[in-house]
């Protein structure tokens, strides 16, 4: 239990900020084929090597990018410090291969810290423990390496604990070069790369005497696949602080083997690719991403909505449109998602809610034919407003209620019992406050 009590401390902040930002960038930025092109498309790293001298963001401005999450109404960020193709976006001293040997000619991840932290939000690192650039991590026979199936690569020796040593080193060094680290995000175990092979217990030790407040993901012994130990009543010293659902939104939300509630965050994609996609514009809509975080919000989970910046370091138009429309609806709504979780009331045919002590908020997506019925809460509200302006909605009786005396009825327009529209399309929210 002490483990788990630990946990619910450091992730009390999270669990109440509930929304913020994936930066994936990269190297990958420039063939603009997704963040797993190196190895989809079997890239020895000479011939990915090619980026490397050419990767030169001309346009990076981390200023221009921590406006846009804090205007969404995002609370914190978490950016790639190194991808799979083991390339860093910091000044690691334990590589060459960063983004200050290349035209670029800085510590790209330093001036994301500062920009993020000076508009004040959370920082967090994603630092891949796998590793498609460095010697001795195992290619031949990899699930994932490029050279997977290069046959020149069979007797190939790798010292394994050589890379260890490696890994271990540069999250030492983003542990003690940029202050305090809200989040580290690491990503990820598979097959038998998992958990005491990545000298895990070692790492977190090492990790906690540096940082000892942040957060950790589950990663170390999990993916997007699986969440690990940290569902069962005994998580392993290295099973994180939260749980990592990849692009999927849980059915239940996420529970330990008692029904417990387990800290999680959804990560999910604007497109379909995490790095930038030139060819991708299968851009999900402002409306169904705000519905989908209201829907994390409601399981008791968090979003990381994910940004892919071009290999000139700018964010897409198409983000930056659909973060502007996100941040146009928090600044009416956002009472309804910061420090709210699951209700007490059980999900409705026509939308979510969201609940914070004795508010109560219905996210309300689909209109109804005459009033709107809601259970459960007789004789049990002091007063409902509309949240996007603070007008006041009455509680009625309509004519044609009289069966329905477990329900209260609202309504958003005149007569009471005909076809309205909501006043938000998107998502019209309308706050109850409970009696005491």
């Amino acid at each position: 239990m002490k483990l788990i009590d630990e946990r619910n401390t450091r992730t009390r902040w999270f669990l109440k900020d509930r929304f913020g930002m994936f930066i994936h960038w990269g190297l990958y930025s420039i063939p603009a084929r997704g963040e797993w092109v190196m190895t989809n498309e079997k890239m020895s790293k000479e011939k990915y090597k090619q980026y490397f001298d050419e990767f030169d963001p001309i346009n990076y401005d981390p200023k221009s990018w921590a406006k846009a999450a804090k205007h969404a109404g995002m609370k914190y960020a978490v950016m790639t410090a190194k991808h799979h193709d083991g390339f860093c976006l910091f000044d690691s001293k334990l590589t060459d291969y960063k983004a200050t040997n290349t035209k670029a000619k800085k510590d790209l991840i330093k001036e994301y810290v500062d920009a993020f932290r000076s508009e004040g939000l959370k920082i967090g690192f994603y630092y891949s423990i796998i590793d498609w650039h460095h010697d001795d991590f195992p290619h031949y026979g990899d699930k994932h390496h490029p050279m997977r199936d290069n046959e020149k690569y069979k007797d190939l020796d790798h010292d394994f604990e050589k890379y260890l040593e490696y890994m271990h080193g540069q999250v030492h060094e983003l542990c003690t070069n940029y202050g305090k680290i809200d989040i580290l995000w690491f990503d990820f175990s598979y097959d038998d790369m998992v958990g005491e092979k990545w000298r895990a217990t070692e790492l977190i030790n090492m990790v906690r005497s540096l940082q000892p407040d942040v957060i950790i993901d589950n990663r170390l012994e999990a993916s997007g696949e699986n969440s690990g130990s940290i569902l069962t009543n005994n998580p392993s010293f290295f099973a994180g602080d939260f749980a990592s659902p990849e692009q999927i939104i849980p059915p239940e939300g996420i529970v330990d083997e008692n029904g417990n509630t387990v800290p999680w965050e959804a990560c999910i994609t604007m497109n379909n690719h995490w790095g930038y996609s030139s060819t991708d514009k299968n851009f999900k809509s402002p409306k169904m991403i705000i519905r989908k975080l209201v829907e994390c919000i409601s399981k008791n989970g968090n979003l990381l909505l994910n940004v892919g910046p071009n290999a000139k370091g700018e964010i897409p138009s198409e983000s930056i449109n659909i973060l502007d429309t996100i941040g146009k609806w928090m600044m009416q709504n956002s009472s309804s998602i910061y420090n709210c979780g699951k209700s007490c009331l059980q999900k409705p045919e026509w939308g979510y809610f969201t609940q914070n002590q004795n508010k109560l908020y219905a996210h309300i997506f689909e209109g109804s034919i005459g009033p709107l019925g809601i259970q459960g809460l007789n004789d049990k509200v002091k007063k409902i407003r509309l949240l996007s302006d603070g007008s006041e909605l009455k509680l009625i009786k309509p004519w044609n209620t009289m069966d329905y005396n477990d329900y209260i009825f609202i309504n958003f327009g005149t007569p009471e019992h005909l076809t309205y529209s909501l006043p938000d399309e998107i998502d019209t929210v309308v706050e109850f406050e409970l009696l005491d």
